[in-house]
């Protein structure tokens, strides 16, 4: 696992000029758990933001993931080419990515697909529908599904992870201070849990 140092500082007050941790998060495929109990952090959303700029994020309006991210947190298993191509990116122009659940982590419930190929889940989802089946080739609404669901370390290499279904706030908020710290994620066995 690759480490990377942040300067950032101990307390959660921010020097006058100093600057602001850049952090980023990404919905992949997934039901957007995790993002809800990200927002559960309730006042402590105050405290991260006297630190941290939210530079990109499902529940901002950014289209394009931005250059020179600190920490991203990653919702979601891989499960189309737009999110390869996301993921991709995240690695490039982060220097911490974390796998942000269950789904990023292992593929949970996302991965459940991967029982069946993708022509027999598209037939077996849309046979008795109305219409063709959508393939998502040469489409740029409907991005092409992979073969199989991944979890993102499968995809790119990634720096930490934050399991749970979804993780509950202390979990979240253990692992995202610990980040802008520049310290290693270290959850206690508790917080190890899947599910």
């Amino acid at each position: 696992m690759r480490r990377t140092t942040l300067q950032v500082h101990e307390s959660s007050a921010k020097p006058a000029g100093a600057p602001k941790i850049r952090l980023a998060t990404a919905w992949l495929g997934g039901c957007s758990g995790c993002h809800m109990s990200f927002l559960d952090l309730d006042e402590r959303l105050i405290e991260l933001a006297e630190v941290a700029e939210l530079v990109y994020s499902p529940i901002a309006d950014i289209k394009e993931f931005p250059e020179n991210v600190d920490v991203c947190l990653v919702e979601g298993a891989v499960a189309n080419v737009d999110h390869v191509k996301l993921a991709q990116e995240i690695r490039a122009r982060s220097k911490v990515v974390v796998s942000f659940g269950d789904c990023a982590v292992t593929g949970n419930v996302t991965s459940l697909r991967n029982r069946l190929g993708v022509d027999d889940l598209l037939n077996q989802v849309y046979q008795n529908g109305p219409g063709s089946v959508p393939r998502g080739e040469g489409d740029e609404v409907v991005p092409r599904l992979i073969e199989r669901v991944l979890p993102l370390h499968q995809v790119i290499q990634v720096d930490a992870f934050i399991p749970g279904c979804p993780p509950d706030p202390e979990r979240i908020w253990a692992a995202v201070s610990a980040l802008l710290r520049g310290e290693p994620v270290v959850l206690s066995a508790d917080m190890r849990r899947f599910g």
